[in-house]
């Protein structure tokens, strides 16, 4: 069992001695340990103190491509390295390293695909009670979404086992968390949570630089995923309660008509007519939404596969299945997860 604990960096030169100091080196249950670092972009010198302090893979974005785009990057470098559970935590020393082991637990006794740590933001009063009162609404607004509790939607400190990871497809530019904790729960993955603690952070975050922004950006996120894997319902939903409102003008009307007393009323007819075509459209636009999120699943199915073949979970009919290979390869960084892995020197 070999598990490896990813961590996103920005700039995190004068953090990342601590967070890597403070990974385990063994875990019950785990054959091995390995550390991978993905540098997005830092001006720091990141990608060399992680070489430094001995990490087992670094990878690096050329530029700044935004926390999403690292975790993806993350998960595709850890598939090829034959991960069976993948950790992340933040370059931030935000989490602890000693929960790691009850973390990936629940994989490991194979009742979850993905755990995510709670870190009971509600409850935490090193925060303002402004942000606990947004976080606990964020996660009942994710819960609803989700159809299930989700009580740390944007947690970063999670774990998923291999077969979880390969069916990730991050498509938010924003943060992977909601994103893809909503698409475990649209393909039934098993997801539990489990208690961690946090360690005080004193630098402001590099994600928001304003609560209104992460507010706006996480709502704007929310509101994207729901459009992709629930199109159907929500627009048909909305287009159902605009045909109510729709209606009520037009029935106005129509009472007014039996009475003999329509004249200078033609503007409710006018009015319910609109809000009925715009019902319309928007029913029809759901339907041809969950066609495209049909057509998404197919293109999601084939990326898995492709995500399989290239790790070697899967082996081409004219290539013999000799076992999945684990690559080791240069310290040379870029911006592809293929040949810029730093090895322990």
């Amino acid at each position: 069992m070999n598990v490896i604990i990813q961590v996103p960096c920005l700039n995190e030169a004068d953090t990342l001695h601590e967070v890597v100091a403070d990974l385990p080196f063994t875990i019950a249950g785990v054959d091995s340990i390995e550390t991978l670092v993905i540098d997005d972009g830092s001006r720091d010198g990141t990608a060399a103190v992680a070489l430094g302090l001995g990490v087992d893979h670094v990878v690096r974005h050329r530029r700044n491509r935004g926390l999403a785009a690292a975790f993806s990057t993350g998960l595709d470098a850890c598939l090829r390295l034959g991960a069976d559970i993948i950790v992340n935590t933040d370059g931030d020393g935000q989490y602890s390293g000693a929960d790691i082991q009850k973390l990936i637990e629940p994989i490991l006794a194979g009742r979850a695909d993905m755990v995510i740590g709670d870190r009971r933001p509600s409850e935490d009063m090193r925060q303002s009670w402004l942000k606990r009162k947004l976080q606990r609404l964020g996660s009942r607004m994710v819960s609803w979404l989700a159809g299930r509790e989700i009580p740390d939607a944007v947690s970063g400190f999670r774990a998923m086992s291999r077969e979880a990871a390969l069916k990730m497809q991050v498509v938010t530019e924003f943060s992977y968390t909601i994103e893809t904790v909503l698409l475990a729960c649209s393909q039934g993955l098993a997801i539990e949570h489990v208690p961690t603690t946090t360690n005080t952070v004193t630098r402001p975050s590099r994600l928001f630089r304003s609560i209104p922004q992460f507010v706006l950006r996480s709502g704007l996120t929310m509101l994207r995923v729901t459009f992709l894997y629930r199109p159907l319902a929500t627009l048909m939903t909305a287009g159902g309660l605009l045909g109510i409102v729709g209606m009520i003008p037009i029935l106005r009307f129509l009472y007014l008509a039996a009475g003999g007393n329509s004249a200078g009323h033609i503007q409710s007819l006018v009015l319910g007519g609109v809000l009925l075509v715009l019902a319309a459209i928007l029913a029809v636009a759901g339907l041809l939404a969950d066609l495209m999120a049909a057509n998404r699943k197919l293109l999601g199915a084939t990326l898995e596969k492709m995500k399989r073949l290239e790790s070697g979970d899967e082996k081409a009919d004219t290539v013999p299945n000799v076992g999945r290979k684990r690559g080791r390869a240069s310290n040379v960084v870029g911006s592809r997860p293929i040949g810029i892995f730093g090895d322990r020197a």
